[in-house]
């Protein structure tokens, strides 16, 4: 997980707006419904997997998007689409200039890494902008002991003194993401404010290989390891269906806390990894490994969308959705997903070193496999 949060490259794909538009037969149903207002949306961030597809659908819509980045980053979803949104350059860490005597109806802020940045755009822009929209995430409940993970939930605000390693940086990341959250409020208010927590967040754009390792891993077929139980549940959400609802809420002044996830449906990893294979001709044989100590001593723990049932990750993947669902969010089919982000991998927007090193590098977890399921048969004897 420490690396994949840390796996920031750049990728990217160039689909046509039609495609967005038409991408989810709910959305023209809903765009009659509560597209009646065209509005002024900033977006902090915006250069990169969510960003991109946010703006896309805004624009589809009529929005006007205005971007606030470093100047540093390149679009490399939906390109052509940048033209037509203004782009001001800055500092979240020590220049907001650009910022100042502007007004817009919403900011949604998806590049809120430190406490400090999401207090300080909270604070300068409170009585400039409506709504403030802050892209959280579902490690604010981390540790992920007991069975409620509803929005209602505590979430964490401090760091254990005795935390180190990988389970310190997963506490920096969720108190990060809860105090960012009560910035935003503190600010705005709750009834202006709008907190979205994403569960992982794959499809066209992905900035990590976890959902992409699978495309690739069952595309080559053979002896294939799934690891985990038969019956754990996997969640993840396509980053359209994300992006999507994201814009249909401030087009709606729909405030509150959201824990961002799907399916709609529990799906358990088996589920997953038979429905991204009903998309390729290879032959396969699958490997159950549901040893949680043999799975941690070979460190197998996160090289897929859900993570491994561990005590403290064991509710992860059983974040509630029912108030997102709700509040009109919608998810596309696992195939769709498949078929697009297939598309994406295999698109300009990824270089041949990234495609390779999935599956040639020496730390992919595919060169791993096969002394693994060695290890696992001589364990089962």
């Amino acid at each position: 997980m420490k690396t994949d949060r840390r796996k920031f490259l750049g990728t990217g794909l160039a689909l046509g707006l039609t495609s967005i538009i038409n991408a989810h037969p709910l959305h023209n149903l809903i765009s009659d419904k509560t597209n009646d207002r065209k509005l002024k949306i900033l977006i902090l961030g915006g250069t990169s997997f969510l960003g991109p597809h946010q703006i896309a659908y805004a624009l589809s819509r009529g929005h006007e998007v205005t971007t606030f980045t470093r100047g540093k980053t390149k679009p490399k979803i939906y390109p052509d689409l940048f033209s037509k949104v203004e782009q001001l350059v800055g500092d979240r860490e020590d220049n907001l200039e650009a910022l100042k005597n502007r007004k817009w109806d919403v900011v949604i802020d998806n590049s809120g890494r430190k406490t400090k940045w999401t207090e300080d755009t909270a604070r300068l822009l409170k009585d400039h902008v409506e709504y403030y929209m802050y892209t959280s995430s579902i490690s604010v409940y981390y540790p992920y002991y007991g069975t409620d993970f509803s929005e209602d939930r505590p979430v964490v605000l401090e760091i254990p003194k005795d935390a180190e390693g990988d389970e310190k940086y997963t506490y920096e990341y969720g108190v990060m993401k809860a105090t960012s959250e009560l910035a935003a409020i503190n600010n705005f208010g709750a009834d202006r404010s709008i907190i979205i927590r994403p569960t992982l967040i794959v499809g066209p754009g992905d900035q990590t290989d976890r959902f992409p390792y699978w495309l690739a891993r069952l595309e080559k077929g053979g002896d294939i390891i799934i690891p985990g139980a038969k019956n754990e549940v996997v969640q993840y959400i396509d980053v359209r269906d994300l992006a999507e609802w994201m814009i249909r809420l401030v087009e709606t002044k729909t405030t509150g806390t959201f824990n961002g996830s799907g399916p709609k449906f529990n799906m358990t990893t088996n589920a997953f990894v038979h429905g991204i294979h009903a998309s390729y001709n290879s032959t396969v044989n699958y490997i159950q490994i549901d040893d949680l100590d043999f799975l941690r001593d070979n460190k197998i723990i996160g090289i897929q969308p859900w993570v491994i049932q561990l005590p403290e990750y064991a509710g992860m993947s059983k974040s509630d959705n029912s108030k997102a669902i709700e509040a009109g969010l919608v998810f596309r089919p696992l195939s769709e997903t498949v078929h697009d982000t297939k598309k994406w991998w295999y698109s300009e927007g990824v270089t041949q070193e990234r495609r390779d090193a999935i599956l040639t590098n020496e730390r992919s977890f595919m060169n791993r496999e096969k002394d693994i399921i060695s290890k696992w048969k001589a364990h089962r004897k």
